[in-house]
């Protein structure tokens, strides 16, 4: 879908992107604060963020209940929904052309004027509690904590969240909402059909009840490698892995390409290399790797699920795989297969208002970097095999690393397992 972006600065200090979409019958609102988990002011009320989150559309300046506010928001289809993590509190809605400013209005008085209450907060305690010990019985979400926490990430795990509950008081909630629900402290992504629209959303966006406050920084840990970790659980069948590598820097854009290039030749498809051989030998049903660049560190992940016989050879085809990365032995086939396969990914990631929003928003909330969409093709295309063998080395040679895993099986193999891996670091 053809769009047009502006960045614009409110005179209350706060910024966004309105993306101009002809033709759409869709609004999409994002609205993003530095608020999350890291930024609560004791980490005894550690869950006070995402408490805080689930209160959000309570009652507020208008409608006495949850009820009542949920009914007129959705009474034309419109969708809405928050979330917490580390760093931020985000709060996204979707809905039909013609309701484009009723649902912004609905927006406002859900940051800006909540009246958090006492029962509202026993309710969302209680729905927060039963979110938290449902994840306990995903081997997945038990396991990435543990690998942020062993590297040095000032985390807490699903079960010390869920010890932090009853110590959220309202008064909490209310300290948290004025500290960093602040003009200055917010960021926004509008798209649709914009035009003639611009000057009332940006007026609108000024009549915020907000304080100025501050735009906080991100927090940096120390990050270091770490022994092997098993979790251990007696009704998992088989081994859920995490194996993280971390460089102490954000990863430039042509970097990311190349890096998203890399993972897919190794675990995106049937006939990668990792994945790939791992189906062709019966070893493992699923595995992914993946790419991220932070503000101060960057990590590359590869993680799945194997039965316990199974994976010293998987682990041993990983190896193998990444020896073969290192030593620079990739096709320059398999270099245009990756960029031919990003290119159609990228087309198709513009077929709706909100994968158009996605966009611009994974970047302009993290550093208030502008995505160029137009430049995406010719940014792939010049992705080289140079820069992915030598991305990749980085990753090795910096020695950062841990694996881990929740499992049924002892220590030991997972020991074996990572002694594998740390053959890569051993010729670095």
């Amino acid at each position: 879908m053809k769009h047009t972006v502006e960045e614009v600065r409110l005179k209350n200090g706060a910024k966004g992107l309105l993306i101009d979409i002809p033709g759409a019958t869709v609004m999409s609102f994002q609205f993003h604060f530095r608020a999350g988990n890291r930024y609560v002011k004791s980490k005894e009320i550690y869950e006070t963020a995402h408490i805080m989150e689930h209160m959000a559309f309570g009652a507020n300046s208008e409608f006495k209940s949850e009820h009542e506010y949920e009914a007129d928001f959705t009474k034309n289809g419109a969708y809405h929904n928050a979330y917490t993590s580390e760093f931020t509190m985000g709060y996204v809605a979707d809905c039909a052309d013609f309701e484009w400013d009723r649902i912004l209005h609905l927006q406002r008085l859900a940051i800006c004027e909540p009246r958090f209450t006492n029962a509202s907060l026993d309710a969302e305690k209680g729905n927060v509690r039963n979110e938290l010990t449902g994840y306990l019985n995903n081997h997945n979400r038990v396991l990435w904590p543990k690998v942020q926490q062993l590297l040095g990430e000032d985390i807490y795990s699903y079960r010390q969240r869920l010890r932090t509950i009853a110590n959220v008081k309202l008064a909490d909630i209310k300290e948290h909402h004025e500290r960093t629900h602040t003009a200055n402290n917010l960021r926004f992504v509008i798209a649709g059909k914009l035009d003639g629209r611009r000057s009332e959303i940006k007026r609108q966006l000024e009549e915020w009840k907000l304080p100025s406050g501050e735009r906080f920084e991100i927090p940096q840990d120390e990050l270091t490698s770490s022994n092997p970790s098993l979790i251990r659980r007696k009704e998992a069948s088989n081994l859920t892995f995490g194996w993280s590598l971390v460089v102490p820097r954000e990863l430039t854009d042509e970097e990311m390409d190349a890096m998203n290039c890399l993972d897919h030749i190794l675990t995106g498809t049937m006939h990668s290399r990792i994945f790939g051989a791992a189906r062709q030998k019966g070893l493992a049903y699923g595995m992914f790797s993946d790419t991220s660049a932070g503000f101060h560190d960057s990590t590359w992940d590869f993680g799945g699920q194997v039965n316990l016989e199974a994976a010293a050879g998987l682990f041993d085809i990983m190896v193998r795989e990444m020896k073969a990365v290192l030593d620079g032995q990739i096709t320059e086939d398999e270099v245009d297969a990756a960029k031919s396969y990003a290119l159609g990914r990228y087309q198709m990631g513009a077929q709706t208002v909100s994968q158009i929003s996605n966009f611009y928003t994974n970047r302009y909330f993290a550093d208030d970097v502008v995505k160029d969409y137009d430049m995406v093709p010719e940014s792939i295309t010049n992705t080289s095999l140079e820069c992915m063998v030598k991305t990749a080395t980085e990753f090795i040679t910096t020695g950062t690393w841990v694996l881990a895993g929740v499992s049924s099986g002892e220590k030991e193999e997972l020991v074996e397992l990572n002694d594998k891996l740390a053959t890569l670091f051993e010729t670095s």
